[in-house]
């Protein structure tokens, strides 16, 4: 929960209109609704981990291209593999300053009108 505000609150300071979710199970909707410029998952959560988000939102045409951030713990077993993401930030490093060399990475060749993203 700490991780989850963390990031919601450093991308509304950058103007993100921010949809967060608890679990994967409840992201689903909210990025089919929202088409987010950005989704910011953790790989460790309950009902549906990041892989199966990841999974689902590749194989959907509407959302198969929207950027994913990963959010894993160093020593959390992470898969360094998982290729389907954008990037990947670790939780026992400094998030904030990870999250802007993410967005920076990520977004850097789009400047959309109105920022949104899901975590």
């Amino acid at each position: 929960m700490l991780i989850r505000h963390t990031v919601c609150r450093f991308l509304e300071e950058r103007g993100y209109t921010v949809e967060s979710a608890t679990n994967g199970e409840e992201a689903l909707p909210i990025v089919k609704r929202i088409r987010p410029d950005i989704i910011i998952t953790d790989m460790q959560m309950p009902k549906m981990s990041g892989t199966e988000l990841i999974t689902a939102l590749r194989a959907e045409p509407e959302t198969a291209n929207i950027p994913i951030v990963i959010v894993a713990g160093k020593n959390s077993g992470f898969d360094a593999r998982e290729h389907r993401a954008n990037f990947t930030i670790f939780k026992d490093i400094d998030i904030e300053a990870q999250l802007a060399k993410a967005l920076d990475a990520v977004l850097s060749n789009s400047s959309p009108k109105t920022k949104t993203a899901a975590t």
